[in-house]
């Protein structure tokens, strides 16, 4: 396993996470290995595309070029869980020497699916407490990866809203409750709410205008804030709850910084609240 240290590599969905040998053994055997990656995010979306584009590169830089001595077989879920069982089937029966899976959902089908093919995983907060390795230090099984946090850190970025926005009082806390990760992280908010006097008030996250009702209904009331937690659908859904946070004028913090990147800020500290 690796531990959050190494973060900067799960961004660019893990470029070194496919554990394979050296430059020079990629020449040895002349065989062309196989890599199945799911992706939970759509085909045409920019931040999927960059990350598959960093972690053909980190093969490259080891030696494995697609179409050459590797060949990477690419699907993406779109953050539905039936094209993830599909996939995760249909990348198997193309028999990968392994499989990349980004994200908690990705992981569980793959799992359900084989228990010999190797998984290297990015993006899992809670690898242990979703049952996908025994531990942390000893993985067992067919798969290994990136532990993405702590949880504590969620109860962080609570503290944080509060500095850069003191006069918050409500959170709505965007979490996919289907995942281990999202159920873990929001309980570290939620245990961290009462010694800030904050009411934080949970958002599913299963669809696009759940989402949107829910929050536009939570804007309706006063010193309001957001916090996205990690997961795959936080990727799928990004420009809606970007969208949403500005519309309402609600401070918001993110578990990563592709969101501010694609226009997610903090609300002007001199504007008044409704």
């Amino acid at each position: 396993m690796f531990d959050m240290r190494r973060r900067d590599l799960i961004t660019l969905v893990g470029s070194s996470a496919v554990a394979w040998p050296l430059a020079a053994r990629a020449q040895q055997d002349g065989r062309v290995r196989r890599v199945g990656v799911l992706m939970t995010t759509a085909t045409d979306d920019p931040e999927g595309q960059a990350r598959l584009a960093a972690f053909l590169q980190g093969l490259q830089q080891l030696g494995w070029i697609d179409g050459r001595n590797a060949r990477i077989d690419a699907r993406w879920a779109a953050g539905n869980s039936d094209y993830t069982r599909k996939y995760a089937a249909e990348l198997l029966t193309l028999a990968p020497d392994v499989v990349l899976a980004a994200g908690s959902q990705s992981v569980g089908p793959l799992l359900q699916a084989t228990r010999t093919v190797p998984i290297v995983f990015v993006h899992v907060p809670d690898p242990v407490g979703a049952g996908f390795v025994a531990s942390l230090a000893r993985p067992g099984g067919n798969a290994t990866g990136f532990n993405l946090f702590e949880y504590a850190t969620s109860g962080k970025w609570l503290e944080l809203l509060k500095e850069v926005a003191p006069g918050v009082t409500r959170v709505a806390v965007i979490r996919d409750s289907a995942i281990t990760g999202g159920i873990g992280q929001w309980a570290s908010i939620q245990s961290m709410a009462p010694s800030l006097s904050v009411e934080v008030i949970p958002v599913n996250m299963h669809d696009a205008a759940e989402i949107e009702r829910a929050v536009t209904a939570f804007a309706r009331g006063a010193n309001g804030g957001l916090i996205l937690t990690a997961s795959g659908s936080a990727f799928v859904h990004y420009d809606l709850i970007i969208a949403l946070a500005a519309r309402h004028k609600l401070p918001a913090v993110y578990f990563e910084r592709f969101f501010v990147a694609k226009g997610g800020r903090k609300l002007n500290l001199s504007q008044t609240w409704k």
